[in-house]
């Protein structure tokens, strides 16, 4: 192994901070040294999440999105795709049912759609958290700060909003008429609001470099984030960037691994893209770092219609068969399902905003 790899190595099991240049160093691991970041990643995991794995059923409640994002198949011009919206009666029996089986964390996605307003949305929270004994994320992207505030205020705990790439170039590239700028300072209102905050990049982008990667982590290590969405750039054929290479599963093994070490106490996915890409990519996951699972609960109906990027498996489960497939990766992993709610412990200042104390 490289004798830097080993100097950077021993300084995140001392729980030192990582510079970028080790972050690259890390990311950058050949074979032999990947083995030794994925077991040390998985006991720093260990030491400051402990041996549960959250599962947060997902209901994707509408594929209606104003943005034309270059990567993702909600893009606006996407003509292909049929379109469907979830009345609030519909989201709330989906919440019951994913809250029966065992989610003790709903997390409520769509396209940013303006048909749901802050009101129409800030009673859906209300309903679901006055019934049901859940915590709550939101993922349905940029809004002005005053629908924030209204969500938070019916009860939303978590909001997840990810960067997607630190490159603000190549933010500004794939995401038309948005800017990095902006997101982060929405993350910052999040977080200003009392939100436990979720963050997040793609692996593989066209033009991305392992340097803009340990970027990624750096942008989430100073935001605070409290949750940090790592997963494979998976190129969808109804989008520009289709004919695109997609993110490869080792290289976003790697940067979970080295996010895991710079963000000891920050909530990880196995997502579901890197599912897509490998049959076992979550399983993989979670033995390098991660500690939270989102089975997709959305009803059978629209599932196969929310089609950010092709191949996501198990689009023709029922919400049981989806949550039982999440226990069994789990439990081939040596981990347990949580029983609790998963809220984050962090309490730390990030960047110029502190992230309000926990009651």
């Amino acid at each position: 192994m490289r004798t830097e790899f080993c100097e950077a190595l021993k300084k995140a099991g001392d729980l030192k901070e990582l510079s970028k240049e080790e972050l690259v160093v890390l990311i950058d691991a050949d074979e032999e040294e990947s083995a030794a970041l994925f077991s040390l990643a998985d006991q720093v995991r260990k030491q400051f999440m402990g041996d549960e794995v959250h599962i947060r059923g997902i209901i994707e409640f509408s594929n209606y999105c104003a943005n034309n994002c270059l990567y993702c198949g909600l893009r606006r011009n996407n003509r292909q795709l049929a379109r469907y919206r979830m009345t609030m009666n519909e989201i709330l029996d989906n919440a019951r049912q994913a809250a029966g089986l065992g989610c003790r964390t709903i997390v409520l996605q769509s396209g940013e759609d303006s048909y749901y307003t802050a009101d129409i949305l800030a009673e859906t929270v209300y309903l679901l958290k006055k019934e049901m004994d859940v915590a709550v994320t939101l993922s349905i992207g940029d809004r002005p700060r005053e629908d924030y505030e209204k969500m938070r205020e019916a009860g939303a705990d978590r909001y997840l909003l990810k960067h997607e790439t630190c490159d603000a170039e190549l933010f500004a590239g794939l995401r038309p008429g948005t800017s990095l700028a902006e997101r982060v300072e929405r993350l910052k209102w999040l977080g200003e609001l009392g939100f436990q905050v979720g963050s997040g990049n793609m692996v593989g982008l066209p033009g991305q470099t392992v340097e803009t990667l340990a970027g990624d982590i750096l942008l989430m290590r100073e935001t605070g984030v409290e949750m940090a969405g790592i997963g494979p750039f998976v190129p969808n054929s109804q989008t520009p960037l289709g004919e695109c290479p997609g993110g490869k599963l080792a290289l976003t093994l790697k940067t979970l691994a080295a996010a895991r070490l710079a963000l000891p106490r920050v909530h990880m996915p196995a997502t579901t893209a890197a599912g897509t890409i490998d049959p076992s990519g979550r399983d993989k996951a979670l033995r390098c770092g991660a500690n939270v699972i989102m089975p997709n609960m959305t009803p059978a109906a629209y599932k196969a219609d929310y089609q950010i990027y092709p191949g996501k498996p198990g689009l023709s489960d029922t919400p049981e068969e989806s949550y039982a497939k999440a226990v069994k990766i789990v439990e081939k992993a040596g981990r347990r399902v949580g029983r609790g709610y998963g809220h984050s412990d962090n309490a730390y200042l990030a960047g110029n905003f502190k992230l309000p104390a926990k009651n």
